[in-house]
């Protein structure tokens, strides 16, 4: 376990965080995943600008803001019954998404069989993605807000079936490693507050035979719709006596995981998904409590 420590104005890593780097996201194993770790810790933040989470609200079952934590980034963001979406219109895909879980919004008799994938019209037609785009392409419908955080109101549910919250994801990955990653959120919500759940793809470089580094991914349907390379889930836990908040940062490849492995094998530091994704936590966070403990092994 580490920790963050703040000294007035300043945040300091725990002893030793850095080096989880070397356990990011591949079960590749070997000499392949340590060059990968290496690039992320190259790769430069993007700077982006700060914004009130007071700003914008959500209220599942009229509990508190989806945004307490603030914005990871601006660009077209867009809000749900009982999530808020960044959407990126270049990837047919969302930037990230916002949830807040805890016992009131996992409770209710919402069930997903009335639900169906449906086109973001809010989306210009342009830059959305399609149930054509997915079909016949091997890749699940990946929901990036889950549908059973959403209990809570059978409108909340259907609203996780936009296909703005959706992106290409591995079907073995899908059914299985991160479906029990979306299990464990839930968990958690039995020893925390409130637990914000931030999930988004992400798209690494890799270096290639010539040497030379690249980020490559597929693409699928008419739309073009990408596919990620990798994705990530970030973590706050608010305390249940106030004393503060942890964060859990994860990153999964977009390829068959065998399900056996730990969740704790893709625990990663969250300044990793800070480089890799140009989004920002850790400052909107600290803004709102004083204590901050980031978790990144067991």
């Amino acid at each position: 376990m580490r920790r963050w420590i703040r000294t007035g104005s300043t945040l300091l890593l725990g002893a030793g965080l850095g080096a989880s780097v070397s356990r990011l996201c591949s079960i590749r194993g070997g000499k392949e995943d340590e060059e990968e770790a290496g690039l992320l810790s190259r790769v430069p933040v993007v700077p982006v600008p700060i914004i009130k989470a007071s700003e914008l609200t959500v209220s599942p079952v009229g509990s508190g803001t989806v945004m307490k934590y603030g914005f990871p980034s601006l660009s077209n963001i867009k809000t749900r019954e009982s999530y808020v979406v960044s959407y990126d219109p270049r990837t047919r895909t969302a930037s990230w998404v916002i949830e807040r879980l805890n016992p009131a919004s996992l409770s209710g008799l919402s069930n997903r069989r009335y639900c169906e994938f449906k086109e973001d019209d809010s989306v210009h037609m342009f830059h959305r993605s399609t149930n054509d785009d997915y079909r016949g392409s091997g890749f699940d419908r990946g929901h990036l807000a889950a549908a059973a955080n959403h209990k809570w109101s059978q409108k909340a549910m259907d609203d996780t079936f936009y296909l703005s919250n959706v992106a290409p994801q591995n079907p073995h990955l899908n059914q299985n490693t991160w479906n029990n990653l979306e299990k464990m959120c839930r968990s958690l919500t039995k020893r925390y507050l409130n637990v914000y759940v931030c999930t988004g793809p992400l798209y690494l470089p890799r270096q290639e035979d010539d040497g030379k580094l690249y980020v490559r991914y597929q693409v699928i349907g008419r739309n073009h719709v990408a596919v990620p390379t990798h994705f990530f889930k970030v973590l706050i836990l608010e305390q249940v006596d106030g004393r503060g908040v942890e964060l859990r940062s994860y990153v999964l490849p977009n390829e068959p995981v065998d399900e056996k492995t730990p969740l704790e094998h893709f625990l990663v530091p969250i300044e990793t998904i800070e480089r890799v994704s140009g989004l920002l936590f850790v400052p909107n966070i600290m803004k709102r409590t004083s204590s901050l403990q980031a978790i990144t092994a067991k």
